[in-house]
């Protein structure tokens, strides 16, 4: 059950555009992760870029920057999947955003018995409980 938070700085991104961005992200959970579609959530944050910063100075200008923060459950992928979502995540956001300023991701992996949806953890999930 990935939740991804995608920042963007653009707080008028295109309603077709943040659609893409949230399917894109979709798919790569499936094909990089193994993730199941139905249960991937995806967040955007659109922000200004004079609020957010690099190298402590705010992204000013034309530049434009992402930055992803995905949860996943602990020891559910292998270094390789969560390379290959790394990768795939910087390809499509430039492919879909443009050059970025920075471009992060960061797989946070959360134990199965502290996350969960529906009232269920990720721990019952998996027992098929």
């Amino acid at each position: 059950m990935p939740h991804i938070r995608a920042t963007v700085t653009d707080p008028h991104l295109p309603a077709h555009v943040q659609e893409a961005l949230a399917e894109g992200l979709t798919r790569l959970a499936v094909s990089a992760l193994g993730k199941s579609a139905a249960r991937t959530i995806v967040h955007l944050d659109l922000v200004p870029a004079d609020r957010y910063y690099v190298a402590g100075k705010p992204l000013t200008g034309d530049g434009r920057d992402a930055h992803l923060e995905v949860s996943i459950t602990t020891g559910t992928n292998s270094a390789a999947e969560k390379a290959a979502f790394i990768t795939g995540a910087h390809t499509f956001l430039t492919d879909l955003l443009g050059p970025l300023a920075r471009g992060g991701v960061a797989l946070h992996e959360l134990h199965p018995e502290s996350y969960g949806y529906q009232g269920v953890t990720q721990f019952d999930h998996y027992r098929g409980n």
